[in-house]
């Protein structure tokens, strides 16, 4: 008799540890198909010429970037998530010229200046992060690892990019993915005192937080939009934006 019931008991506790493993097993499911959709929603919209100088091929949600000198490449990185419908932040940098960032496809209607921030440029950046997808800022001051890892901890959770723009010989944001800088640059489409700027090549130097530094040159068509034309041009009009193509 005590056999049995031992025998029953056995077979119940066999069929119950079945029933929670096929739980298991489809919570595990579960995750692993959240985790990649969360993956798949990671990456921002990210111009194509940028696809071989970032890690993952474009901009990611919850990242860092830091770009030195180059005003020209931090504009085409905010022109793709920007036209795509991402509300942008710039602080720190009084020279952002909103005709040049509309020229690159910027929605100005979605983008927050902060020219002169002084010493509070840390928490405007910070404030920015928790409400825009972009965020911009020329730091003040060399960042601690302290401020940066609290900063990063805000980017993962609201799900938002930093980028930082520093002057050549500058360190990168602690923690950077990559840091972007033009290492050449030249005109073409300008003869012996006639002509104008045709198109502009530019050699990109990334270099990866994880792994080999990358190299790539892009071709920038030259700006035969003149000032006058866009301050005189209809609301109905759109400005172009600047087609980037990577060259080799």
């Amino acid at each position: 008799m005590a056999t049995a019931q031992q025998a029953v008991i056995q077979q119940s506790a066999i069929e119950k540890a079945q029933s929670d493993l096929e739980r298991i097993r489809e919570l595990k499911s579960r995750i692993s198909g959240m985790e990649r959709m969360k993956l798949a929603s990671r990456a921002l919209p990210t111009l194509p010429a940028f696809a071989s100088l970032l890690p993952g091929g474009a901009l990611q949600e919850g990242a860092a970037y830091s770009v030195t000198g180059s005003m020209t490449l931090v504009m085409g990185l905010l022109s793709a998530a920007s036209a795509d419908g991402a509300w942008c932040g710039v602080v720190g940098v009084p020279e952002f010229g909103a005709e040049a960032a509309s020229h690159f496809g910027i929605e100005l209607g979605r983008l927050v200046l902060v020219r002169e921030p002084g010493r509070a440029w840390l928490p405007v950046a910070a404030a920015l992060v928790d409400a825009l997808t972009i965020v911009v800022v020329r730091p003040a001051e060399r960042v601690g690892e302290t401020d940066a890892a609290k900063l990063a901890a805000r980017l993962r959770q609201r799900g938002a990019v930093l980028i930082s723009l520093s002057p050549e010989g500058a360190p990168a944001w602690p923690g950077s993915e990559t840091t972007l800088s033009v290492t050449e640059s030249r005109w073409l489409g300008i003869g012996r005192g006639h002509g104008y700027p045709r198109e502009r090549l530019v050699t990109v130097r990334s270099e990866v937080r994880a792994g080999r530094p990358r190299v790539a040159r892009l071709r920038l068509p030259g700006d035969a939009v003149s000032s006058h034309e866009l301050r005189d041009a209809r609301p109905a009009a759109v400005v172009p934006m600047l087609r980037w193509e990577r060259v080799s």
